[in-house]
């Protein structure tokens, strides 16, 4: 790690640890100022990124430090140039950060996918399910819309779940009464407790769980049949999903594999959306 930017140092020591939004705060304060970071106060540290002083010892405990004072001694040990380091051309900011942290989740995705088994697996489960039901609640829910989205111009009958209350179990009834033999779950961080119970339940009512998750570690791996992880960037203030959007992107192609009139729907679609005039080319 010494050979790295100071920014890149930092972005390294907060890899892997789920913060909360104060103290991604904290985070982004110290990479914009990679350089000075190991020399700041707890109070300096605090004005600069405008939380309380108490966050900031929250922040360095969360880091896996007793406190602040031993996080700055970490810092100085592996940033021992000083102040006056941090420029150059290696030296990228929280936004290229972010973007390079996504280049990577990319990366792991495909060394995953070298094992095509699990995602055909998954495929067949789904295209086989009528109705095939979607689920995605908070910060999931646009990956099942847009799952549910384009699953449902090759799939007879999607339905999306993504809104949970008192309506999401009758739902999974109502949708295994109608035959429906699986259900795809979209589950990323904070992770809900709704979605975890509902996928126990489904699977109480006969359903088998596909889940793609942050982590094979998720709370839904105990209520998933088959879990593929796509890991999230942590970045930023909010969490970035490229690569379980991608993933879903994948599913959705080992579907249409396992659907024989897949090619004939999308043909009949487009058809329709040419005399509709649906589109502006």
């Amino acid at each position: 790690m010494s050979g790295s930017s100071p920014a890149a140092r930092l972005q390294q020591l907060f890899e892997g640890h789920r913060l909360t939004p104060t103290q991604r705060r904290i985070a982004h304060s110290m990479v914009r100022r990679a350089g000075d970071a190991p020399f700041l106060s707890s109070v300096e540290l605090a004005e600069l990124a405008g939380v309380s002083q108490p966050s900031v010892t929250r922040f360095a405990v969360a880091l896996g430090f007793d406190g602040y004072p031993a996080l700055r001694k970490h810092l100085r040990e592996v940033a021992p140039a000083g102040p006056a380091d941090g420029g150059g051309e290696d030296t990228y900011n929280e936004y290229q950060q972010a973007v390079l942290g996504e280049i990577e989740n990319l990366r792991h995705l495909a060394e995953l996918l070298a094992d095509p088994g699990p995602v055909e697996r998954a495929g067949e489960l789904l295209a086989a399910s009528r109705p095939l039901l979607v689920l995605g609640l908070r910060a999931a829910s646009s990956q099942a819309r847009g799952f549910g989205y384009f699953a449902a111009k090759v799939h007879p009958d999607v339905r999306v779940l993504d809104e949970g209350g008192s309506m999401l179990h009758d739902r999974i009834d109502a949708a295994r009464r109608a035959g429906a033999s699986a259900l795809i779950c979209f589950a990323l961080p904070r992770h809900p407790r709704e979605v975890v119970d509902a996928l126990g339940y489904a699977r109480d009512q006969g359903l088998t769980v596909v889940s793609v998750a942050d982590s094979a570690f998720a709370p839904v791996a105990r209520h998933s049949d088959l879990l593929i992880p796509a890991a999230v960037g942590t970045g930023l203030a909010f969490d970035t999903a490229c690569a379980p959007m991608l993933l879903g992107r994948v599913l959705l192609e080992a579907m249409c594999d396992d659907l024989p009139d897949a090619q004939a729907r999308l043909e009949e679609f487009d058809a329709a959306a040419a005399a509709r005039g649906l589109f502006v080319e």
